[in-house]
């Protein structure tokens, strides 16, 4: 089974979610959801090379696919899936909503 790791909020993400919803090859690991899921992400991140580009610009490193094999890609096209690009109008949006959830339980 693929693990797709990522989070809800992010529309690359969430884009995926939608591809891969009752698909049984793939297993979606929403990272924001628990702590420890969020743990076994942050373990493969800071431990695999593949993520040395993300750690060195200060990206999270999601959406992110684990194969069957142990090996990492970052291309949903390499699993069978379409990209969902960011557009300018959706990454402002995403800062908006963010300073407005800043300091908000």
């Amino acid at each position: 089974m693929i693990k797709l790791y990522g989070i809800k909020s992010c529309p690359e993400c969430s884009g995926l979610y939608e591809q891969v919803k009752n698909d049984d090859r793939f297993e979606i690991i929403d990272v924001a959801q628990h702590i420890l899921l969020l743990k076994e992400f942050l373990r493969l991140r800071d431990n695999r090379d593949e993520f040395e580009p993300a750690r060195e610009n200060g990206y999270a490193g999601l959406p992110v696919f684990l194969l069957e094999d142990g090996s990492i890609t970052f291309t949903p096209e390499d699993v069978g899936l379409k990209s969902c690009p960011l557009t300018d109008e959706v990454i402002d949006a995403l800062h908006k909503e963010a300073e407005e959830l800043r300091g908000k339980y």
